[in-house]
């Protein structure tokens, strides 16, 4: 960490150089290009990685630094032995108090480009990370899971942006940062598909009212590759009302490595959004996936899911919000118990239901408590002794967060 006043300090520095450089008749970015949508991911694309501030009219580039801590303690019934909760990321730790995600952000905008550095920590970037590739010396989550988001873009045109570096996924609905999202937990459906990529992308505001996403990448949330050529996909965010936002997003890859048979992985959300109300906002989201050579038997394999989200605001300061969700994986290729997949199957197939309530205390400080409760088909829960394990698990997490 005694890199990061040096980087932040050529952020600061970076504007006043270059503002030498720029002539005064440097013109805005189309209000187009950040047209907001209410799906998290999407928002990512026009908040997060690009959302340094417009210069105005006759200014040079800018520079602003944020930051965001979210705290947590969570309590599952099933008393894990080892403190960690299974498949998941958020909450991600039984009976402790601890960080689930902190960073801090700097992000530059110019005329035509803009950046975004941010550096994280928490026990969410511990297990999200630790599936990251680790081919060679220089590969791994070692110091690529403290690296959020390192991006660089260029207005090509006025409705056309190039994005390049580690950036949040252009999948899913739910997004990584929790105050971002309806619930406090991730759904299935999102912890078991990507949130972060590594690579280039095309966000193209064709109109006021669609937006469209192409993107370039290592694989299947990797920033080291173990394979070639790279992957990609494309994401449709359209908001023809400002009540409603359909979006659609996917993935193509090859999920083995070089020199072995390809086992092309296709993925795909749909995503809808609906606020019938200033009180209640509304949303679904459908997933699903195949992968060729991949079943026991060696045919194609299909997993998915979807989840169903309902928020309404009580008061200004307090929402209630609920969700139902499925999620099913036969062939284990998402969510790998590592128990026998033919009988007795042990493959991941599962349903549940949250209730939370989130509570803005000032400003931004937000006191989100979330209860939570999975069934499985199978017994792949572990439970307080060590080798056991469970079809159920519920627990109780309650979060205090504040935005920089």
């Amino acid at each position: 960490m005694r890199l990061l006043p040096t980087v932040l300090a050529l952020f600061a520095v970076f504007p006043m150089v270059a503002n030498a450089q720029t002539p005064a008749e440097d013109t805005p970015k189309p209000a187009a290009v950040t047209i907001a949508t209410t799906s998290p991911r999407a928002e990512a694309q026009t908040t997060d990685s690009n959302a340094a501030p417009a210069p105005t009219q006759d200014s040079g580039p800018k520079v602003t630094f944020g930051g965001f801590v979210d705290t947590y303690y969570a309590w599952d019934f099933d008393r894990p032995n080892d403190f960690q909760r299974a498949y998941t990321t958020q909450p991600a730790r039984h009976a402790e108090f601890n960080v689930n995600l902190a960073y801090i952000e700097a992000k530059l905008a110019g005329p035509c480009y803009r950046g975004r550095l941010a550096l994280q920590y928490g026990t969410s970037v511990q297990a999200n990370y630790a599936g990251e590739p680790h081919l060679g010396s220089v590969s791994g989550p070692s110091v690529s899971q403290f690296i959020q988001e390192a991006t660089v873009g260029y207005q090509i045109s006025p409705n056309l942006w190039l994005d390049g570096g580690i950036f949040f996924a252009h999948l899913g609905y739910e997004g990584w940062l929790s105050r971002d999202n309806l619930t406090y937990s991730r759904s299935m459906v999102a912890e078991f598909s990507p949130y972060y990529e590594a690579g280039v992308k095309l966000t193209w505001a064709v109109s006021p009212t669609l937006i469209a996403t192409f993107a370039l990448i290592n694989g299947w949330q990797d920033i080291s590759v173990y394979n070639t050529p790279p992957a990609g996909g494309v994401r449709i965010d359209y908001t023809p009302t400002s009540k409603l936002t359909l979006s659609y997003d996917d993935f193509v890859g090859n999920a083995t490595a070089d020199g072995e048979p390809v086992h092309l992985r296709v993925y795909h959300d749909l995503i809808a959004e609906y606020k019938p109300t200033d009180r209640l906002q509304l949303a679904a989201v459908l997933s699903l996936g195949t992968q060729t050579r991949s079943t026991s038997s060696g045919n194609t394999a299909v997993w998915g899911g979807g989840a169903v989200v309902a928020k309404f605001s009580a008061r200004k300061t307090i929402a209630v919000v609920g969700r139902v969700e499925y999620y099913s994986d036969p062939s284990q290729v998402i969510v790998v118990t590592a128990l026998p997949p033919s009988p007795p199957t042990a493959s991941f197939e599962a349903i549940g239901g949250s209730l939370g309530v989130d509570i803005n205390l000032f400003g931004p400080v937000f006191w989100r408590t979330e209860a939570r409760i999975l069934h499985s088909k199978n017994a792949v829960w572990p439970l307080h002794r060590a080798g056991a394990l469970g079809a159920n698990d519920s627990f109780v997490v309650t979060s205090l967060s504040i935005t920089l």
